[in-house]
């Protein structure tokens, strides 16, 4: 399951970053536009909050898992959510849950 989860992370990685990268380079490099196009109807909105829900929830545990385990690594989870996206962050905190030699709790 390790390889599926890495696999997952890479596509998770790029596929939603080559949408992004066309975006940008058509609508220019702001933030500020994109977000407004987050909120542009109902299903998008949706979206945004259900996307959001996600990440703060996975935030929240990789924070545990990094606190109470002092395994360190899980906070790479974090920069990969925001900074990519939850289907980048949720296959790599799976991927980083299922090393080999790590004690389940």
């Amino acid at each position: 399951m390790r390889y599926v989860y890495l696999l997952l992370v890479i596509i998770g990685a790029i596929l939603p970053w080559t949408y992004f990268y066309a975006w940008f380079a058509e609508n220019g490099w702001s933030l500020g536009p994109m977000i407004d196009a987050w909120y542009v109807n109902d299903a998008t909105t949706a979206l945004v909050y259900d996307l959001t829900i996600a990440a703060v929830a996975l935030t929240i545990w990789a924070l545990v898992e990094a606190f109470t385990k002092k395994d360190w690594v899980f906070l790479l989870v974090i920069p990969a959510t925001y900074g990519i996206g939850v289907s980048c962050g949720l296959p790599l905190a799976l991927f980083l849950k299922a090393r080999p030699g790590r004690v389940a709790a």
